[in-house]
Parts: structure tokens; C-alpha cells; sequence
């Protein structure tokens, strides 16, 4: 089963693949914007498994990101 992954693009134009349904993220991004001053929104990315902290002010759109792509095996 694949889990759902993420894109998360901020200012400035850098964008991170993170593990979880849009949905899900964006909660998490809301509760830390609500939170205190300067309270980050901690994620994992989606392929090397690390932990990332945005500033929930700096981000700029939320999407489902498209499926992993594989590369292919044998010749063309």
C-alpha cells in the first residue's frame, strides 16, 4: 500500500514532499499557526524519512502530490 504524500510549496519557490493525505497536513499546519508565536509544523519527508520544520507564515499552497515515479527497467 502506498501512503499518501504531499507537496508543500513556500516562499521563495522551494517545495517539500511530505508523508500524509493534504488534508491531514493542513490540519497540522493550522494547529501550528494557531499556536504560539513563531511555533513551527513539524513533518516527514516523504523520501528520506527526515523530519522538516516550516514556519506555517511562510507557507503558500498545500497539494496532493503525484505518485512516486519509478524508473524504468529494460530498453525503449
Amino acid at each position: 500500500m502506498t501512503l499518501p504524500v504531499t507537496e508543500i510549496l513556500v516562499v521563495g519557490g522551494k517545495s517539500f514532499r511530505v508523508r500524509g493525505a493534504a488534508e491531514d497536513v493542513e490540519a497540522k499546519i493550522l494547529e501550528a499557526a494557531r499556536g504560539s508565536i513563531l511555533e513551527l509544523v513539524w513533518l516527514e519527508e516523504a523520501e528520506a524519512g527526515r523530519p522538516v520544520a516550516l514556519n506555517p507564515a511562510h507557507i503558500v499552497a498545500v497539494s496532493d502530490a503525484p505518485a512516486a515515479e519509478h524508473p524504468q527497467t529494460g530498453e525503449s
